[in-house]
């Protein structure tokens, strides 16, 4: 590609070269090579003097500080004359003789044969420019440059071409061509072989080459896919963008610097507890206290996501409603019993639902915006998590979204759309005057669909229609008094993550928030567990609800009919549509929220052997026939199969419910499973029929014996995680709240005063404290926090209990959403957001207290 000045105008960044930059800011591992002279620093008539630009030395100072980012001088210069002039920290890479020279300790590992060659080249070169006045010899450890920039032009001529009818014809000599200078090297390197030698070395995913030399030429044309190629100053180029001067080279690296700190660390991310989430059975939506979507998964929630802005920031796709004039939203709210939010400023209110899919369609969010002035829209899709590109095509009364394979339409009648395209990627803008549109205006995402038609249904009806279910639904709800609303809330929560189509039941609804801010502990929950989704359930029928636990129960059905005979051999987690999972995966080119990386899709635990996870789908089973007062003939099966695969593997070490990513052991909690299994089968056949099965209670007996003896740890004094080990963990003490223990036993209270002492912080409880293998710390868990209350309860410490319950309760989100953790020290969330766990866990407290 050739490029002429007049392609590119001086001054302001050009809008393309902007783009650019964003793309390249945003990949994981970069590489930023500049030349020296004429880049960093002006060129100048005595080299000697050239000194870079603070402005330039103050980017790359600080780019190179930044994780993931190599920087490099590549100059034609010497290295130890580079290094003395740049004066640049260690951290920037200096790569002198255009590539010749990476260390210092190079010219000692010429080999003797180039030895003798750079000596007699060095001869010859002397004596063609001795006594010839301008011409300036620069020594190098393997080249000799002869710069000519200072002699008469007649003189320069007659010198290069002496030069080239010379030594540069030598078989062994390498010749660079600069501006006015001509280097002769005895290895055969170039400036594109040295980017290429530093991104194999960094394993960069991309280069941004910034330089304006003809020797920078043999870079530029080694560049490919997403790098960025930058020519300083005239003349032809293979670089795909220009800038004028070393100046603007500086406000380009500026603005690299600028947005790739953002990408690296996030922008101001909205704390994981202050977002409010959509549901409409189908998928879910998270919204920021700003009425901001920023997470959609399409499909279904375990889908990839069109709206992923929780995760990569803008970039990678939001859907922004505020007010023209800015300012704070003064509240942020759930309209009672229902999954619709209402975002409140002074003189606009934003009202959010997720439509129900009818007549075999897909979903559709439904934004309705009321009140007075001008509202500012921005619409930015981006399918599969940012990484395809889309168009958006302004049709109508609308948007088309286009370049999915998923047809996505957005209706908006009388919206004048702005759209920019930037880097393969389409956003729209448009500002809304309310007052002259009559006080109202209707956005509808409408997925599965490039329809612009305008609904014949007025939209109060709709908004009715939408509610509706949910309202009867939490009517029909039996409440606790205690912490009445909350548990409404978090019945509602619960009741979004239930996929009506499959009985799947979501974990969270969420993938890749930390435990750890900047931390690796970022999972992916969207799937459904057989143990988070039958205590979710059973949580729902604790309440009232039998629908959720009989949809998830034919789901468990299907999966155990999948497994041709072999229950054992059940994952611990499926999709939503209860097939298995494809490979943990990580998206490079999100940086995570708050830059906590890395985002991963798929969950490796998805091949763990967790024998845990057979006891809460019977215990469920066994809740629902004593609601209903009948067992259903798919609900045998599923607990013929629950006890059959613990009678066949019950005695295996296994990797936990806590899914650590180390050797299995013989966890406490899993055996304690195992035993509630077969406990809570014989207890359905005492209540509801299915004759006498003495080999079930032989089996029953047997595990517990075996859990109660090999359980305990002298040490300790305690139940522990794993039979041997002596550190605790928060779910031994279902030890006690299985059943297994009476609540009066010493040894079940022993482990509860050790859990108190060992995991509990305030307001939380930590799972454990044991080395699972990762890096870094986590929050406590809410869920970890209900079972200890429960355990104070069981034990006759009320007072501790209401205590615990009351902090537990101050940790949610203004509109009453819990995510997985909390961190009491720096009091924030953490941890996939809303959490089925927590929400489970504050209903079954609530009930526990209402009842006691």
């Amino acid at each position: 590609m050739v490029l002429d000045l007049d392609q590119r105008t001086v001054g302001e960044i050009d809008p393309e070269l902007r783009a650019a930059v964003g793309r390249i800011a945003r990949v994981p591992n970069l590489l930023i090579a500049c030349d020296y002279d004429g880049t960093l620093a002006p060129i100048v008539l005595d080299p000697t003097r050239a000194v870079p630009l603070p402005e330039s030395v103050a980017a790359v100072r600080a780019l190179a500080a930044l994780p993931q980012t190599t920087v490099a001088v590549v100059s034609g210069r010497a290295l130890r004359d580079l290094a003395a002039l740049s004066r640049l920290p260690s951290e920037v890479h200096l790569v002198g003789s255009h590539g010749s020279e990476f260390d210092i300790g190079f010219v000692e590992r010429l080999a003797p044969e180039l030895v003798e060659v750079r000596t007699r080249l060095q001869t010859a070169v002397r004596q063609i420019t001795q006594n010839q006045s301008g011409v300036r010899l620069e020594a190098k450890p393997a080249s000799v440059a002869v710069h000519v920039r200072a002699a008469d032009p007649e003189v320069a001529a007659q010198v290069l071409d002496a030069l080239r009818a010379g030594p540069a014809t030598w078989p062994e000599v390498t010749v660079t061509d600069g501006k006015q200078v001509m280097e002769l090297s005895v290895l055969p390197t170039n400036k594109g072989a040295a980017i290429d030698q530093l991104r194999t070395q960094m394993s960069a995913s991309a280069a941004l080459v910034i330089g304006d030399s003809v020797t920078d030429e043999r870079a530029f044309e080694r560049l490919h896919g997403p790098d960025v190629g930058i020519k300083i100053g005239p003349g032809e180029t293979r670089a795909a963008y220009r800038v004028a001067e070393p100046i603007e080279a500086a406000r380009v690296l500026g603005l690299l610097l600028q947005i790739r700190r953002t990408w690296l660390f996030g922008e101001r991310a909205v704390p994981i507890e202050r977002h409010s989430m959509l549901a409409n059975g189908r998928t879910v939506a998270l919204l920021t206290p700003a009425a901001k979507l920023t997470w959609l998964c399409h499909p279904r929630a375990d889908s990839a996501a069109l709206f992923a802005d929780l995760l990569g920031g803008p970039a990678a796709g939001h859907f922004t409603v505020a007010p023209e004039r800015g300012g704070m939203p003064l509240g942020q709210r759930y309209r009672s019993g229902t999954m619709t939010v209402e975002t409140r400023w002074s003189g606009l209110t934003v009202t959010d639902w997720l439509a129900a899919p009818s007549d075999g369609g897909e979903s559709t969010l439904v934004r309705v915006l009321q009140g007075h002035g001008s509202a500012r829209l921005e619409f930015a899709p981006r399918p599969e998590f940012g990484q395809v590109g889309v168009r958006l095509q302004h049709l109508g009364d609308g948007l088309l979204v286009l370049g999915s394979n998923e047809p996505v339409a957005l209706y908006s009648p009388d919206v004048e759309w702005d759209v920019t395209t930037d880097g393969g990627y389409d956003t729209a803008r448009a500002v809304v005057d309310l007052t002259a549109a009559g006080g109202q205006a209707t956005l509808e995402l409408r997925f599965g669909s490039h329809s612009l038609d305008h609904h014949g249904v007025p939209l109060p009806d709709r908004q009715a229609a939408a509610e509706r279910p949910w309202r009867d639904w939490a009517a029909a709800l039996r409440l606790p008094g205690v912490a009445r609303d909350l548990v409404l809330r978090s019945a509602l929560t619960l009741r979004g993550m239930c996929n009506d189509a499959t009985g799947g039941i979501l974990a969270a609804a969420t993938t890749s928030l930390p435990e750890e801010v900047g931390g690796v502990r970022n999972w992916d929950y969207r799937y459904c567990w057989l143990r988070d989704a039958a205590m979710t359930a059973r949580a729902l029928v604790d309440l009232g609800s039998l629908a959720e636990a009989e949809r998830f129960l034919r789901w468990v059905d299907g999966c155990v009919e999948r497994t041709g005979g072999h229950p054992e051999r059940l994952h611990p987690l499926y999709t939503v549509e209860g097939y298995e999972l494809g490979a943990e995966a990580v998206i490079d080119t999100l940086p995570g929220w708050a830059g906590s990386r890395p985002v991963r899709v798929g969950n490796l635990a998805n091949h763990q052997l967790q024998l845990d996870v057979f006891g809460p789908v019977v215990d469920l089973i066994a809740a629902v026939a004593d609601t209903r007062g009948s067992v259903r003939a798919e609900e045998w099966r599923v607990i013929e199969a629950m006890v059959q695969a613990v009678e066949r593997r019950w005695h295996e070490p296994d990797h936990g419910l806590w899914e650590a990513r180390l050797p299995p052991r013989h966890h406490v909690y899993s055996k304690v499973m195992c035993w509630l299994t077969v406990d809570r089968a014989l207890r359905v056949l005492r209540h509801h029929g299915g004759g006498e099965r003495p080999e079930w209670v032989e089996l029953r007996d047997r595990i517990g014996h075996n859990v109660l003896e090999y359980g305990w740890h002298d040490g300790a004094g305690a139940y522990t995680v794993a039979y041997g080990d002596e550190e605790m963990d928060a779910s031994s003490l279902w030890i006690g709240l299985s059943g297994l223990l009476p609540d009066d036993d010493p040894r079940f209270l022993a482990t509860v005063l050790k859990v108190e002492a060992d995991l509990r912080s305030g307001p939380v409880v930590y799972r454990y404290r044991w080395d699972d293998g990762l890096p870094g710390r986590e929050g406590g868990f809410h869920v970890c926090t209900a079972w200890l209350i429960e355990a104070y309860l069981r034990t006759g410490r009320r007072g501790d209990a209401e205590e615990l319950f009351a902090q537990m309760l101050d940790t949610a989100g203004p509109t009453g959403l819990l995510p997985e953790e909390y961190d009491p020290i720096a009091e924030r969330g953490l941890g996939n957001h809303p959490q089925a766990y927590s929400h489970l866990g504050l209903i079954r407290c609530a009930l526990l207290l209402d009842r006691s």
